[in-house]
């Protein structure tokens, strides 16, 4: 028998044009587990990083996305290897990270890009993401187009190593320039199979865009959700996922027609709540909605 929680998932499915079996269901849920973004949790981190990363697995989640990686400093102290065998030794594995661009997008510097790709490598990534852009890059449409020129060449790359190259979006890309934006331009102008977009869903939100409607103007292009909630009462704010103003059952709908493989939760503030009750929070509300 259809229970209503089935029935209302495959009603989503049934409006991307996917309708599947409820076994094909079942199937897909076992596959989708719920990832956390590092950031979430910057301020721990830097001081403990061994301490959060067992606080994270006892959350609930099963993915982590770390940033801020460098050859010099590691993953917050630990090389590669060793942040590689903490994670394994929580039960977690990370998927992607997110890294700095600046000496690739704004010199051409290659140098980074290749320590990123070797310690992605080594722990186990598929995406090497680029997470945001210097403004001073993207000011006018010759430079969006020479900007998705430069990803197409980091794709490159990262293909010769067996990864892909992934962007991060925030707001700002949606910001009109003769008649077209930055978003419209990367995917428009990037290779489908050099550079996959994570789309963080608040940011998406916030700036007025309608995440379904992208997703069904661009099947496929997207390997990740960014999932993090709009406060009620002010929407520059964050808040446990499920507790705000996105419909995110509605949005996860359309997952699967997206080209989604993993749903990671962020949260950049908190208000009145320990972030470690606030993960866990949401690591169970997304789950339920998942249904996994």
């Amino acid at each position: 028998m259809t229970n209503r929680r089935t029935f209302l998932t495959q009603a989503g499915l049934v409006s991307a044009g996917l309708m599947v079996s409820p076994e094909l269901l079942k199937a897909m849920a076992k596959d989708r587990v719920v990832g956390l973004q590092l950031y979430s949790l910057r301020d721990q981190i830097k001081t403990d990083v061994k301490g959060v990363i067992a606080k994270v697995a006892t959350a609930g989640y099963k993915e982590v996305e770390p940033f801020g990686y460098s050859k010099a400093d590691g993953f917050w102290g630990l090389n590669a290897n060793d942040f590689s065998k903490l994670l394994k030794d929580n039960g977690l594995s990370t998927p992607s990270g997110h890294f700095e661009f600046d000496s690739f997008l704004g010199a051409g510097k290659t140098d980074e890009l290749k320590t990123y790709i070797e310690a992605a490598n080594i722990t186990g990534m598929k995406y090497v993401i680029v997470p945001h852009l210097n403004d001073a890059y993207i000011k006018t449409v010759s430079d969006f187009n020479n900007i998705a020129d430069k990803l197409n060449n980091a794709g490159e790359l990262c293909k010769q190593s067996g990864l892909k190259l992934g962007y991060h979006n925030h707001n700002f890309e949606w910001k009109p320039v003769d008649g077209t934006t930055f978003y419209d331009t990367i995917l428009a102008k990037t290779d489908p199979a050099l550079v996959s977009m994570e789309m963080d869903l608040y940011w998406v939100v916030r700036t007025g865009q309608d995440p379904t409607a992208i997703i069904k103007a661009h099947p496929g292009r997207f390997f990740a959700f960014h999932i993090k909630d709009m406060d009620k009462a002010n929407h520059e704010k964050n808040t446990e996922v499920g507790n705000g103003t996105i419909d995110f059952k509605s949005i996860m709908g359309y997952a699967k027609l997206g080209g989604i493989k993993h749903f990671i939760v962020e949260q950049e503030n908190y208000t009145d709540i320990d972030p470690y009750v606030s993960i866990a929070k949401s690591c169970a509300y997304v789950k339920s909605i998942l249904n996994v």
